[in-house]
């Protein structure tokens, strides 16, 4: 069984005026989500912020999500990392804690081979019992996780069982589904491609534009899997110009602005990132209200 499926939301870390974490309002952000249509809720991902995060807020951050939820959503955490021991370290924490599954991105920076990449799930897999999905994004990491990589661990490896596929190449994703026999828990890393991953089989998205707009992403997920594959595919390319502005500027940049101008205030970004320019901001307004959603 899939640890989730239709749209999970790969949800903002908020923070105060001092850059600590605010957990009000991520209490806040998690009682919208739970009411609002989301099927998961992805904590600590590239849109909340992971990498400018401690150790320690990290878990905490995790905790947190897990104890606030209280079982109405599945819970997934991002636990990777580009040391494996700390991979390890944080997986095993959030898994013990009782994380409903795992998204481990790949290792950056010092990246890896394919075969280091198969060394380096497994041995996190073989401490953290919780379902692992592998987190393929090769624009951020430079570190692609091919299609037969992919393959050898899901059907070697007992708890890794899916992968979030975010390099965009559709024929990358169609071999990664040939060569699995479809038996893999495959998600859209990418907003404007939830409806071919769809038809190829995969269970769903984990996604930016689930931040501001939850019950339509959810709803291209559940009229494809009602067999309204119009419906699906119409509320898809609605949602495209909105997407492209939630991605204007590098992630989490719009999409934090675009959960405040709906008036839940996350808050500033933390350094190297910064904050929106107006000239963007105003078409992201704009996208925002051409799609329905309310602004304060």
């Amino acid at each position: 069984m899939a640890i989730f499926t239709g749209a999970g939301v790969a949800i903002v870390t908020p923070f105060n005026k001092d850059e600590s974490i605010n957990y009000d309002r991520l209490d806040e952000l998690i009682d919208y989500h739970c009411n609002h249509g989301t099927d998961s809720i992805i904590i600590c991902g590239t849109t909340g912020e992971s990498a400018t995060l401690t150790e320690a807020e990290h878990i905490e951050c995790v905790k947190f999500t897990i104890d606030r939820v209280k079982g109405r959503l599945p819970v997934v955490a991002g636990t990777g990392s580009n040391c494996t021991r700390t991979a390890i370290e944080m997986s095993k924490e959030a898994s013990d804690y009782g994380a409903d599954g795992l998204l481990l991105v790949t290792p950056y920076y010092n990246k890896a081979t394919q075969s280091g990449l198969i060394a380096h799930y497994t041995a996190v897999a073989k401490e953290a019992k919780s379902p692992i999905i592998m987190y393929s994004v090769a624009s951020r990491t430079g570190c692609n996780i091919e299609p037969a990589t992919v393959a050898e661990l899901v059907k070697n490896v007992d708890n890794i069982v899916g992968v979030k596929e975010a390099s965009g190449n559709i024929s990358q994703v169609a071999k990664i589904m040939e060569l699995t026999d479809g038996n893999i828990d495959l998600y859209s890393g990418n907003d404007d491609q939830i409806v071919p991953l769809l038809s190829l089989g995969a269970k769903g998205v984990i996604s930016v534009l689930s931040n501001v707009a939850p019950k339509e992403t959810h709803d291209i997920c559940e009229k494809f899997f009602q067999g309204d594959i119009a419906g699906s595919r119409d509320l898809q390319l609605r949602a495209l110009p909105l997407i492209e502005q939630l991605f204007c500027e590098v992630n989490p940049i719009p999409v934090k602005r675009a959960v405040t101008l709906m008036g839940m205030d996350c808050g500033p970004l933390r350094m190297p990132l910064t904050q929106i320019t107006a000239e963007h901001e105003k078409a992201l307004v704009k996208a925002m209200r051409d799609f329905g959603v309310s602004l304060v």
